[in-house]
């Protein structure tokens, strides 16, 4: 084994016993106080999402396995930053699919909206018939019957996030700019790449 080698194994060990440490220093801190938001608390929090995080990354890239851990925020220096009481939260999802099928893409587009050309196969034709296919099903059902609709489901992640209540309309012109990563709760990734070895634990749930 390469010098190179057991350094990197070596360095999962020692990440793995940043974790146990940090798991106890945690546990003390918890048991330790009555006070909500203690800081002794929610630095032992801290150190533990880094300690867990640190240990995942190296575990993955030495063993190519991961944990069945789910930290808040995105591993970044300090995590999340977001309130521990939020007042809202934003879930923002992301499903990218194939259009596996264009042409039984463009026939359940037909069927919704009589006006679309019969047998449209241009690129504007299908455009055409997502615009209608997701205007009239909600995400969710698109999600269910994909492949009814001619599509083949690839990666998808949900974030939750905490936020600041927002008056009607307030963001929509710019829906997508309150991603902060510090303010993510928690996150769930749906992918093939966790499929690959049915014994590991994967981020999705």
């Amino acid at each position: 084994m390469s010098d190179a080698a057991q350094l990197t194994i070596n360095e999962v060990r020692a990440a793995a016993e940043a974790v146990k440490a940090a798991i106890d220093r945690h546990l003390e801190a918890v048991a330790g106080t009555a006070e909500e938001g203690d800081p002794a608390v929610v630095a032992a929090y801290e150190e533990l999402a880094a300690a867990a995080i640190t240990y995942d990354q190296l575990l993955y890239e030495v063993y190519d396995e991961v944990t069945p851990f789910e930290v808040p925020g995105d591993g970044s220096d300090g995590g999340y930053e977001g309130p521990d009481q939020p007042e809202a939260i934003s879930v923002l999802i992301r499903r990218d699919y194939l259009v596996a099928d264009p042409k039984r893409l463009r026939a359940q587009a037909e069927r919704l909206d009589s006006t679309l050309t019969p047998g449209g196969g241009s690129a504007s034709g299908v455009n055409a018939a997502i615009g209608v296919v997701f205007g009239e099903y909600e995400p969710d059902e698109i999600a269910a019957r994909c492949e009814e609709f001619g599509l083949e489901e690839g990666d998808s992640t949900l974030w939750v996030s905490a936020t600041e209540p927002s008056d009607p309309g307030e963001w929509l012109p710019e829906p997508f700019d309150s991603a902060d990563p510090q303010l993510l709760i928690c996150r769930f990734d749906v992918s093939e790449v966790y499929d690959e070895d049915p014994d590991a634990f994967g981020p999705e749930h």
